[in-house]
């Protein structure tokens, strides 16, 4: 899961100033968490506080990790619908198929044992607010493809069950998609071409920088590929260190004690 915080950190800067720079400082002094790593930080809390409870329980518990670490960090950059439900008495899903549902989703794929379970509880983590069919599909896409890797499989075999699962075109290069990329804050305009950084990789840190300079929504899409390339690859232990240090207390006890419980291959 820190290696979805850790991409988040590294494209932090480069959100709204892309860069095509591969060579480009991979970490500046006002690298951050944003919104992607609170995010994904209260869903890793709700997951853990409500290990083997039902539905239900699960997701009333993630809508209040949400709100709650929401409005603790109010500037952390979310979306403008987000920003609102964050703030709601009586928050409801939004029919929304924003990135969002990925970006937060990868404690899902550390989680659990089976595949099955793997998106049966990346569902329930979109539904609380992206209860569209695309921003459910871009969160069961992302947790699989950590559960997957993080389990063996090679990369061929994630891009086949992606593919035939999802119905997503990982036949393209990242270079073919760089021509014309925008800023795209939707599963199906990000997750694929996330998985695709991930599959052009060659080890952590190079996933990362494939990722960024792909452009448009740098921090969430480092955010998603950096998750799967932490489960295939693992997270190198200088940029643990450095996504640790960059997060403040409250965040950081919740991603030490995830990484304690749930963190295997």
């Amino acid at each position: 899961m820190l290696g979805a915080v850790f991409g988040d950190i590294v494209g932090s800067v480069y959100e709204f100033h892309n860069t095509h720079d591969y060579d480009f400082t991979l970490l500046q002094k006002r690298s951050g968490p944003t919104d992607d790593s609170c995010m994904t930080l209260a869903m890793a809390k709700a997951l853990m506080d409500t290990e083997g409870q039902d539905d239900e329980t699960v997701k009333k518990a993630m809508v209040r990790q949400m709100q709650r670490i929401g409005r603790m960090y109010p500037d952390a950059g979310y979306g403008g619908r987000f920003f609102w439900w964050l703030q709601e008495e009586d928050p409801k899903p939004y029919h929304s198929f924003g990135n969002g549902s990925a970006m937060r989703v990868s404690p899902v794929g550390w989680m659990f044992d089976t595949l099955e379970e793997t998106l049966h509880y990346a569902k329930l983590s979109a539904e609380v607010t992206h209860n569209h069919a695309e921003g459910i599909k871009g969160a069961e896409a992302t947790a699989a493809a950590i559960f997957l890797a993080r389990t063996g499989k090679s990369k061929e075999e994630i891009k086949s069950y992606i593919e035939k699962t999802f119905d997503y075109d990982l036949s393209r290069t990242l270079k073919e998609i760089r021509k014309d990329y925008g800023f795209y804050a939707i599963c199906q305009k990000s997750v694929p071409e996330s998985i695709i950084a991930f599959l052009e990789g060659t080890d952590y840190e190079d996933v990362i920088r494939k990722a960024v300079t792909l452009g448009g929504d740098s921090d969430t899409i480092a955010c998603i590929a950096g998750g799967i390339a932490e489960a295939y690859y693992g997270l190198p232990q200088a940029f643990r260190e450095e996504a640790l240090q960059r997060l403040d207390d409250e965040l950081r006890s919740i991603a030490i004690g995830f990484e304690e419980r749930f963190s295997r291959k």
